[in-house]
């Protein structure tokens, strides 16, 4: 069974800092892309940051040079380092997983969010 498990949320100050941290287990972590999604109220789900599983990483335009996604293989863990928050970053963050399986079907894996506000 498939688990995500996201944790580090909570409210800080604009130009203030924050880390997420997603646990991930049932699945070969190592082999697997991630990525940090977040949902403001009365909003869609948009897409945070993605790491790839060689390393590549790509972010949302709103984040780029604030935001800062890594992973580690050995403790099965992907991180959303978070500076220079602004009160736009307030939403629920979600760590995906994202697989294929041998028959080259695509599998998403969802946490169940962390939420995350920021005061001006």
């Amino acid at each position: 069974q498939v688990q995500l498990v996201e944790s580090g949320g909570g409210s800080g100050q604009a130009g203030g800092s924050l880390r997420l941290s997603c646990v991930v287990s049932g699945i070969v972590f190592s082999s697997v892309n991630m990525g940090w999604y977040r949902q403001a109220p009365g909003k869609m789900r948009e897409l945070v940051a993605v790491i790839a599983t060689g390393g590549g990483t790509n972010y949302a335009d709103s984040v780029k040079g604030r935001f800062t996604i890594s992973r580690d293989n050995a403790k099965n863990t992907v991180y959303l380092q978070m500076n220079s928050l602004k009160p736009e970053d307030t939403a629920v963050y979600y760590c995906k997983a994202s697989t294929v399986d041998i028959y080259s079907r695509k599998n998403d894996y969802w946490g169940q969010g962390t939420q995350v506000t920021v005061s001006s």
